[in-house]
């Protein structure tokens, strides 16, 4: 799993997100996408996930709202 994923639990639940195997890089290319970092780059993209939608709660929902949509 990507290295910010098991953070990412509650919101991934929230999203209504299954994480598997078959769909995990799917998941990690739109989370990337998302936040606007390159893909592969996990450190910075944990680092502007917390920076962006951790403790601010409509960053928070159209978060989940995005990434419902990239892999609804």
């Amino acid at each position: 799993m990507s290295c910010y994923f098991r953070h990412l639990k509650d919101i991934l639940a929230e999203a209504g997100v299954e994480v598997t195997p078959g769909n995990r890089k799917e998941i990690d290319q739109a989370i990337h996408k998302i936040v606007g970092v390159e893909y592969k780059d996990c450190p910075v993209t944990w680092r502007t996930l917390k920076q962006q939608i951790i403790g601010d709660e409509q960053k928070h929902r159209d978060f989940i709202k995005k990434l419902r949509e990239a892999v609804g």
